[in-house]
């Protein structure tokens, strides 16, 4: 039974069950495949998903938006093709703790924002506050970077050694109101960002064209996996459960974080799909601001056609 290898972005979490709902309820046995699932924890981050896809460690991997661009525009490009977006909302916001005082991104000046080091983070973070500055790019204060241990970024938020990071709002989010700790969120799209997908399903384009329909079966199995997930919320927490970190489930009211992460699996009942012009909106802004400025085509770096399978 030919396989598959699954890089994740970060731990398990509820932008994963999907994935181990359909292999818990067999939809990738019943396709013909398998499917191995790897993240980040067993090397504590020492490899990027991005990392693993370049090395031949991983056959898909997932990523930001971001990533998919610049994998094309590296000192050596790769051939990387977005095939799925996990999400169709934007989940992710920049977080600061309420009694931090931070009412604005404006205020983020000079502050310590705990930073991932992904491609575009700190410019779009500098951007943000610029933004609400009402300042020209580059004209603004900008928050002040750190680059902690990847694993560990969202606990320098919570013990003060930080201002500010980017989080998802369906996991870290209600781990901290789980523990009582208000956070004030800032979205992307509410400060002149049309962020993009995030995150999305990465393969390489050799590899895709090797083996075209394994990838369109584990696509097909995966939609099953995301839609029955959707639609049956406990049942998907007890096929996630067992591989959330025991830190992460006593901290985190799972089913909370799935019913706050079904609604965004799906748009009109489809899963995976990623609308052109939302993909166009945030390159366009890459190059705008000269963050990327690269003239690529999108339609071969995001694109539809894995998902008919």
């Amino acid at each position: 039974m030919p396989a598959l290898r699954l890089a994740l972005d970060w731990t398990p979490n509820t932008n994963h069950t999907g994935f181990f709902t359909a292999q818990a309820l067999g939809y990738y046995a019943e396709a013909g495949m398998a499917l191995e699932i790897l993240h980040p924890g067993q090397d504590n981050y020492q490899t990027t998903p991005a990392r693993k896809l370049l090395r031949g460690q991983a056959d898909i991997a997932v990523a930001p938006s971001e990533s998919a661009i610049s994998l094309h525009t590296k000192e050596k490009p790769a051939e990387a093709v977005a095939i799925a977006a996990i999400l169709q909302q934007d989940l992710s916001g920049i977080a600061v703790l309420k009694e931090s005082g931070i009412q604005r991104p404006a205020e983020l000046a000079g502050r310590k924002y705990a930073s991932y080091g992904a491609r575009y983070e700190d410019q779009i973070v500098k951007t943000m506050v610029a933004n609400d500055l009402g300042s020209a790019k580059g004209q603004a204060e900008a928050p002040l970077l750190s680059y902690p241990s990847k694993l560990g970024i969202w606990d320098t938020l919570l013990k003060g050694q930080a201002d500010a990071t980017w989080i998802f709002t369906n996991w870290e989010g209600v781990a901290a109101e789980q523990q009582g700790i208000q956070l004030r969120t800032f979205r992307m799209e509410d400060y002149g960002i049309p962020y993009g997908y995030s995150p999305v399903l990465l393969a390489l384009g050799p590899t895709l064209r090797a083996a075209p329909n394994l990838f369109r079966r584990f696509l097909k199995a995966s939609a099953k996996g995301f839609q029955y997930a959707a639609a049956h919320p406990q049942e998907a927490v007890s096929h996630l459960a067992p591989h959330v970190p025991s830190q992460d489930s006593a901290q985190i009211d799972l089913l909370k974080a799935q019913q706050l992460t079904g609604s965004a699996y799906l748009y009109d009942g489809q899963w995976g799909y990623m609308a052109p012009k939302r993909v166009e909106a945030f390159g366009q802004w890459l190059k705008t601001h000269h963050i990327e400025p690269a003239d690529l085509d999108l339609h071969r770096i995001f694109s539809n056609e894995w998902l008919n399978g």
